[in-house]
């Protein structure tokens, strides 16, 4: 089963923006707008993780964490909280209710996935994973490192971004645009065509023995990593 995140959060926009980028890791994601409309969600299914606003309709942010932690069933649930409040005071509130992090609006999608990642891998180790895998490909999130039939390969750190963010949906078409999100992130104004020179090198360093393309270009709409991609020529 995937990993099942819940976004709680009034702000749609956000929301649609969260869910996009989370679904795109590989995440199974449910939302709700009211405090007290997911407190009954968690009722009927706990999430493996919760991303949280503080201040929402019918029930606040904070008292829902505090009710979270009141019940057996989650006590133990991963927490990240959105908020605006950004004071230190406001932080150490929100921790001491019992989140385990705490994230101020605005801010970085990438920076966010980084977290969800992080605390999933303490609390449910088994739930992310940490080596991406694909024919003669591994690419190993922890330490950094690429290596394809067994040998090393470096990549800059945007065209290791490029390669994970394409690795962990295989098959699935991204625009130029979305992959600016992903991987860039959508505070970041570049060019479109920043993503072709990436890609163009990232294949540069895959394939220096004339290896399989792993990369898939679809004409008018964007690259994908190869679902059927073997590692064999």
């Amino acid at each position: 089963m995937r990993t099942r995140i819940l976004i709680v959060e009034d702000e749609e926009a956000l929301t649609t923006l969260l869910r996009y980028n989370l679904e795109a890791e590989g995440f199974e994601v449910d939302s709700a707008a009211r405090g007290d409309e997911a407190e009954l969600r968690l009722q009927e299914q706990v999430p493996d993780l919760i991303l949280l606003d503080w201040m929402l309709p019918g029930l606040s942010g904070i008292e829902l964490c505090r009710r979270v932690r009141a019940r057996r069933e989650t006590m133990s649930l991963p927490v990240i909280m959105l908020t605006a409040r950004g004071e230190e005071g406001d932080r150490i509130r929100g921790l001491g209710t019992g989140a385990d992090d705490y994230i101020v609006k605005p801010f970085s999608v990438p920076e966010l996935l980084a977290r969800v990642r992080a605390l999933l891998r303490r609390a449910k180790p088994s739930h992310v994973a940490n080596l991406l895998e694909a024919g003669d490909i591994e690419l190993d999130r922890d330490s950094h490192r690429l290596r394809r039939a067994g040998g090393e390969i470096h990549l800059g750190p945007t065209e290791f971004k490029l390669l994970e963010f394409l690795m962990q949906s295989p098959g699935r078409v991204y625009s130029r645009e979305q992959l600016l999100d992903g991987v860039w992130g959508h505070d970041v104004y570049i060019d479109e065509r920043t993503v072709d020179v990436h890609v163009g090198r990232l294949r540069k360093a895959l394939n220096r023995a004339g290896e399989t393309d792993p990369i898939r270009t679809v004409r008018g709409s964007g690259y994908a990593f190869d679902e059927t991609f073997s590692g064999e020529d």
